[in-house]
Parts: structure tokens; sequence; C-alpha cells
């Protein structure tokens, strides 16, 4: 039997919105929800402690990254991913194959894999598919991702063709290579801004027999409006019955215009990024707590957020801490924006089972108004 299992509970009447709930060895994650980012097996300036009472469900690590520091086998013989780093709720490691590509000085593809020098200490590293998917069953967690070819944007349509068909067949080496029964494989569908691309490779997809499935290769920066086509055209061809996660994305609209699509999952760097910067997210909005018109504020970030932040500090004493460079500040706005884009999804969960979903988050699945395209 089956260690992993998706139940859907509620379904919006006028979107492809969805309420579901994913079960992992390591318990549940209630669908639509956000991930937060834990890249070195933390989640940047904050403990898990910290994290649980954002309302996290699941957590993100990243196998290049690990790989390279402090390397798998540390994590195993420290007990696994999450033992490791002191998390025992669901996990998910992305295959390092967006960092490999992302370095697209210092690396060479072929059909074989990736070879790369590795930005540390400029040793060679060779990732193929089988290296990818033994050192994810290796650090342990829940969902491991297929290795893939991120091909970037721009990008001409045969550059594009030639890594959607290669991250096929390297899918189908990932499928042969994985070893644990307790980790879920989820493949990722590419093809750039072609739609006809992301059809193909979605459906193809769709034929095997996966636990869940990812699109991948959006917020690599292209226009917003294309990553909303390429959403909304991809995701409905993904089988109903399995979680879909939308990789790299953490706006509110983004989500929320993935959400009316049928998306059930996403992970973004933003909010721990920008509380590094001083930056708070309220309401989906940009605060830069830096402004002089928050020196003598003295109202929590948002009244109406139950984070530990909001509940005991005001703008003017995080203000503060942001202009004294205090590590404090990038604690108490890493656990409000993380808070924040967690509760975003959980309110969309409720909408979507009232059947509310348009009613009170419509605005937001709107073409006008700012966006701010989201990073991996």
């Amino acid at each position: 039997m089956s260690k992993f299992s998706f139940q859907l509970l509620a379904t919006c009447s006028q979107t492809k919105a969805r309420v579901g709930v994913f079960s992992t060895p390591h318990g549940i994650v209630e669908t639509p929800r956000f991930m937060p980012v834990g890249t070195l097996a933390t989640v940047k300036t904050i403990t898990p402690a910290q994290l649980k009472d954002t309302g996290a469900q699941m957590v993100l690590s990243n196998t290049y990254h690990l790989h390279l520091q402090p390397g798998e086998n540390i994590v195993a013989g420290g007990g696994g991913l999450h033992k490791f780093m002191g998390w025992n709720n669901p996990m998910l490691t992305d295959s390092g194959g967006f960092q490999v590509f992302s370095l697209s000085e210092m690396r060479k593809i072929t059909e074989e894999g990736v070879t790369f020098r590795s930005p540390h200490d400029g040793k060679i590293i060779k990732l193929t598919p089988e290296r990818s998917i033994e050192i994810q069953n290796t650090l342990g967690a829940d969902v491991i991702m297929a290795f893939d070819e991120c091909p970037p944007y721009p990008a001409t349509r045969q550059e594009v063709e030639a890594a959607t068909d290669r991250t096929y067949r390297w899918l189908e080496r990932c499928i042969a290579a994985h070893q644990r029964t307790d980790q879920a494989l989820f493949p990722i569908v590419q093809g750039g801004v072609y739609l006809d691309l992301r059809a193909r490779a979605a459906s193809e997809l769709a034929k095997l027999d996966m636990p869940g499935f990812a699109i991948g290769g959006v917020s690599v920066g292209e226009p917003p409006e294309l990553m909303a086509q390429i959403v909304k055209a991809t995701t409905p061809l993904l089988p109903a019955n399995k979680p879909r996660y939308l990789m790299g994305v953490g706006t509110y609209k983004e989500m929320a215009i993935a959400i009316a699509s049928g998306i059930d999952l996403f992970d973004c760097v933003i909010p721990t990024r920008w509380a590094r910067h001083g930056t708070a997210i309220v309401n989906g909005e940009r605060w830069n707590l830096k402004n002089a018109k928050f020196r003598e504020d003295f109202t929590p970030l948002d009244e109406t957020c139950p984070c530990y932040a909001c509940t005991n500090f005001t703008r003017a004493y995080i203000s503060h801490l942001v202009r004294s460079q205090e590590i404090l500040a990038y604690t108490l706005l890493s656990i409000h924006n993380i808070t924040e884009l967690i509760r975003f999804t959980q309110k969309i969960r409720e909408s979507i089972l009232s059947d509310r979903f348009v009613e009170d988050f419509g605005h937001w699945l709107k073409d006008d108004g700012e966006e701010v395209t989201g990073d991996r």
C-alpha cells in the first residue's frame, strides 16, 4: 500500500480551484498551501519551532546545495534530513536541476547529465538523473523531484523542445534509479512559453502513474501574463487525483491565479529573502521598513495577523531593528512573511470550501495591478 495519497475534498463551482489533503509518511499537507524554502536544511533566520508556528506543513530543501555543503552522507549520518534539521513534518527536495542550469557559465549539458564546476572549491562535479535521485534517496525527504533541464527565458523553440524531450528521457532514468518506497517522485512539466510543448509534456507525464506532478520552468524571467497562460493551459492536463505543484511562485496574485487553474502547492524564497532586505509583506503589498513613516508607528505590522512578530512588536520597533541591522529584524520579518503567505493560501482554502473563492479573491485574478515575479 502506498504511503502517499491525495484526497480531493471540494472544488470551486466557477474556477478549477480545489481543496485537498496530501498524505505523506511525515504527516499531511492541506492544500492549497504555500511551502517555505529551507535550501540548506534551514529556513533562514528562524528555528523549526518558529517555523511550525507560522502554519508551515511542508518545507523544501535543495539537493544541489546540500550535496555541496555539508554533503548528503553527513545528513544521512545525522539521521536523515528531518532529524538533521529538527523538522518532523513533510519535506520536499528539489532535484538541483534549476540551480545547475542557472550556472550557465560554469556547466556543460550532455545527454548523460550536467558537468559543472563547484562554486565553493572549483571541483568538477557531474550530476546525472541517477546521481540526483541517489542524493535525494540519501537525504530522505518525503517528496523528491525528477532531474530536469530548465531552459532559460528567452530561448528558441528548438532549444526549449530539445530540453523538454531530454527532461522526459531523464525522467525515465530517474524512475529506474529511484530506490525508496517512502519517497514520492514527482516529474516536472517543462516546455518554456510554448503552450503546445507544455501540453505535449503534460499529456505524456499524465500517462505515468506518479504520486504527484510539478510545473517547472516558470518564474525564470518571463512576463507575468505568460506565466499565467502557461499555468492555465497546463494544469488541467495533469491528473485530477494527484497533487499539482507550481515551482518557484509565491506572490498573492501568482498563487491566486494558479489556484484558480487547479494548482495545489507552491514554494518561493520571497518571504525570507525580502525579510533580509527589511521588507514586510502585508496584504500582498511590499513594505520597506526603512521608510521614515514607520519610525514612530506603534501599531503592529498587521493587526489581524496572529504571528509572533505582529502580536508582540510594533512597526516602529521592527523599523528600528532593520535600520540597526539587528538579526532579530530578519527573524521577525521572516516569521511574519511566511505566516502571511501561508495564511493567504489557508484563507483561499476556506473560501473554496464555502464556494466563495471568486467572490472573496476575484480581485487577485484580474490583469490590472502591479505584479512582482517570484524567485525560486
